[in-house]
């Protein structure tokens, strides 16, 4: 999700996965009315993995399998063109599998979207294979759309922010906010381990919270408000024992959950971390993953 400048149309595209399944299909959808909120267009891409089933799968099968592929996408071009008429939209047909398909898709200032799992005769679309791996080997954000397909809108964007490396991309997160007429809440989470032999402290006495609250209030905020005046932001500190499970809470409350790509850095690892990951099994709303800078760490 980028922009040129804060108040104007994103720059890039949409880029959405499909297969035969439901959840790629509300994938789909979401991705459709993310497009047209933002004045952007959509690209509807579906990975048949062809380049390796031709090896052993009969002509008739690899013929079938691209007339299902065709079929497929006229038809979720024409259940999107019902909803969004004046959406610009283009169809691509890859002989890649899923995850390569979407990388080699998309360019600067894309934004890809796909559903949390999925299922079809082309490639299983579950979390933990294409969803993960698209997020996680992405230069460019990636929505995995999660959550009741009808579910009520909360008019909250929420940004999970762990430190200072979050800067560059909060305002994303407010354009995101601003074009959904929503209010934006940076929410920090303070990791608290169980207390022995004494009570916990409370949030004003807890002196990590009230640093964090400080740095929310004096680093990162300040920043968004400046860009976005008319932007309703709240800052908010929430101590819990797990991380995941304080942001798969603060889901139940938010139209769309975004945060960086806190990827590790050890060893030969391109995992996404711990956080993001159950984020993505357990989200009651869509997940948007920023891509971190290079050198970036987790804080």
């Amino acid at each position: 999700m980028t922009s040129d400048t804060p108040d104007g149309p994103k720059s890039g595209k949409i880029v959405v996965g499909v297969d035969e399944s439901e959840h790629a299909r509300s994938a789909a959808l979401w991705a459709a009315a993310e497009a047209d909120r933002h004045g952007q267009p959509l690209r509807i891409v579906l990975g048949a993995d062809l380049d390796r089933l031709m090896r052993f799968a009969t002509y008739e099968a690899i013929d079938h399998l691209r007339e299902t592929g065709r079929v497929l996408l006229l038809e979720t071009t024409a259940v999107i063109q019902q909803r969004f008429p004046h959406l610009t939209m283009t169809r691509e047909f890859s002989s890649k599998e899923p995850v390569s398909a979407l990388h080699t898709s998309t360019g600067p200032g894309d934004t890809i979207v796909i559903g949390s799992r999925g299922r079809g005769g082309f490639r299983e679309l579950m979390l933990g294979s294409v969803s993960l791996g698209v997020a996680t080997g992405s230069a460019v954000p990636v929505i995995v759309v999660r959550g009741e397909s009808e579910r009520p809108e909360t008019a909250v964007v929420t940004a999970a922010v762990a430190g200072a490396a979050d800067a560059d991309w909060l305002v994303r997160a407010a354009q995101e906010a601003q074009v959904r007429k929503a209010s934006l809440r940076l929410l920090s989470v303070r990791k608290r381990l169980p207390h022995l032999g004494s009570a916990a402290p409370t949030p004003d006495d807890d002196p990590e919270i009230v640093r964090r609250r400080e740095d929310l209030e004096g680093a990162l905020a300040p920043r968004v408000r400046a860009d976005f005046p008319g932007l309703d932001i709240t800052t908010d500190v929430v101590a819990g024992r797990s991380t995941a499970a304080v942001l798969v809470e603060a889901s139940r409350h938010a139209d769309v959950l975004i945060m960086g790509a806190h990827r590790s850095l050890t060893g030969s690892s391109a995992g996404l971390g711990r956080v993001p990951h159950a984020l993505l099994h357990h989200s009651h709303c869509p997940v948007a993953i920023m891509p971190r800078r290079s050198g970036d760490e987790e804080d």
